[in-house]
């Protein structure tokens, strides 16, 4: 059960920014494959995100599970909204869904 001071710092993290990506290790050095394919298409995007090391907290590691319902990590929040995963993001980068998601939630390009 995640308790209320994670779930509170995780509440904070995804409201504090458009975009952000729980990940292992940091977007400058990506701690997984999975972390780093989601880097990718996000920088390919131009988007800009925060994103969070779960590697550096076995709370919130084991809490952003709890919190959105999902096993894995990463785990990509636009504008508050749960997305997916890094196999979610793929499919939808390639379909072009996620590049709708930006438009739709207003989330200009880091160039913007």
């Amino acid at each position: 059960m995640i308790d209320q001071t994670t779930k509170d710092r995780i509440d904070h993290e995804i409201s504090g920014s458009d975009v952000v990506l729980f990940m292992k290790g940091s977007a400058v050095f990506p701690q997984c494959g999975f972390s780093a394919t989601s880097v990718q298409i996000l920088s390919h995007l131009n988007i800009k995100f925060k994103s969070i090391d779960v590697l550096s907290d076995p709370m919130i590691r084991e809490g952003i599970k709890e919190y959105s319902q999902w096993p894995t990590i990463p785990q990509l929040y636009v504008k508050g909204e749960f997305v997916g995963g890094c196999d979610i993001m793929r499919e939808m980068f390639e379909t072009g869904e996620l590049q709708d998601i930006f438009a739709e939630k207003q989330v200009t390009s880091a160039s913007a």
